[in-house]
């Protein structure tokens, strides 16, 4: 008799991005013909770089004639990016080895994926607020309680809470734990943690023989000196951090999907010496992956230098002036706004202390503005939303003169 995984019935509600989407078509339905601007989900809406684009064109062609036709590639990703990205890393003085790279077809995946390194019984550590996809993989993956409905909150899961007094960066817990998500450039505070703030967890980690799962998806945002690009740049961080990133937010590929997780072969856990948690990454996606799109990893390829870094660089600026206009219509109007520098997501705390989702319906009446409401992202965030800048920019300045005029707090 087939019976079905029950941690699935853990999970509290619907993924919070489909809950959106439900409310705001719902909100349409009621309101025919007003026009929506949505602010919320982080999908990119810029033409990708030309560059980006020639590069793929180039491997259709390729895959059109039979003598330059390719089938499956390395499952690991093929050699020619994988060592492109061995010197994308050496811009920031961080050393790897080719080997150590694993190219897949988005960072969501293997923030999901990870996991299946790791046993059953491993505690985990998470940043609250933040990205969905770490919690609600643990939940399914049979690492906490049930959902405690009173502290909004999962048992089993020890929450590092990153509020305004702690600048949105934690500080590592007290009590042991195994596994560690940290996301730098923060998604969704737009916080960026410094050298310091990040040695102090891989030194926790290297004491406890525990393993950080570093999200760096959005590194590239960094605009100011002095805060890492990588966790390899910690002194120690290859001995305990695995580190995930994309070219969804850096190049526009949320629809073509690449990304690329690092296992370095100095990754070492508590029942794990140097080299097994990287064997055992490859054999996992040489068993479960077929390699990421021929054509996805040309585009990334140009993506990495020369003209296509430059307009992804181009890209990535687009977005951080949407930012500033967001940061600025937002404090004009009376909120309290974090983010948006080092980030593409402005975090702004909702006025009087109302609740997130209440904030996100006042937003989508009076100002018809869909934002991301906070507490989806962990009990911290009750009392903020996550704005984001992906958007053309003459919507994000509607969308802000719609709230200037509008929103009475």
């Amino acid at each position: 008799m087939a019976t079905i995984n029950t941690n699935y019935q853990k999970l509290a509600s619907g993924y919070l991005f489909p809950e959106i989407a439900r409310r705001t078509s719902a909100w349409q339905k009621t309101h025919p013909g007003v026009p929506v601007l949505r602010l919320g989900i982080g999908n990119t809406t810029e033409a990708l770089p030309r560059a980006v684009c020639n590069a793929m064109k180039e491997k259709i062609d390729a895959l059109s004639d039979r003598s330059t036709y390719t089938g499956y590639g390395d499952e690991q990703g093929d050699a020619y990016l994988r060592e492109a990205l061995v010197a994308y890393y050496r811009r920031y003085g961080v050393e790897l080895e080719s080997t150590e790279f694993f190219v897949s077809d988005g960072a969501k995946s293997d923030a999901a994926n990870i996991q299946d390194l790791f046993g059953e019984n491993n505690i985990v550590a998470i940043q609250d607020p933040a990205y969905p996809v770490y919690v609600d993989s643990n939940v399914v993956g049979g690492r906490t309680g049930l959902f405690n409905k009173e502290k909004g909150c999962y048992d089993g899961f020890v929450y590092l809470a990153s509020t305004e007094e702690n600048g949105f960066i934690p500080e590592p817990p007290k009590q042991k734990v195994d596994l560690i998500y940290l996301c730098s450039p923060n998604n969704p505070t737009g916080s960026v943690a410094s050298y310091d703030q990040l040695k102090v967890f891989v030194d926790y980690a290297r004491a406890h023989k525990s393993v950080i799962i570093f999200d760096s998806a959005y590194s590239e945002y960094i605009t100011e000196a002095g805060y890492p690009r990588s966790i390899y740049e910690v002194e120690g961080a290859k001995e305990c951090a695995i580190e995930i990133n994309s070219f969804s937010k850096f190049s526009g590929f949320t629809g073509v999907r690449l990304g690329w997780t690092i296992v370095p072969k100095a990754l070492v856990c508590e029942d794990a010496p140097p080299t097994v948690l990287n064997s055992m990454w490859n054999r996992r996606q040489c068993t479960f992956f077929n390699g990421a799109s021929n054509i996805a990893q040309k585009g990334g390829y140009a993506a990495l230098a020369g003209e296509g870094y430059e307009q992804s660089r181009a890209l990535v600026a687009y977005y951080l002036e949407n930012a500033r206009i967001i940061r600025e219509g937002l404090t004009k109007v009376g909120l309290t706004v974090y983010g948006g520098i080092n980030s593409p997501y402005i975090w702004a705390k909702t006025p009087n202390g109302m609740e997130s989702w209440d904030f996100f319906d006042l937003l989508l009446d009076t100002c018809h503005v869909v934002v991301t409401p906070g507490s989806g992202f962990g009990p911290a965030g009750r009392n903020f939303v996550r704005v984001s800048s992906y958007g053309h920019r003459e919507q994000v300045v509607q969308a802000m003169q719609m709230i200037e005029e509008n929103l009475k707090i």
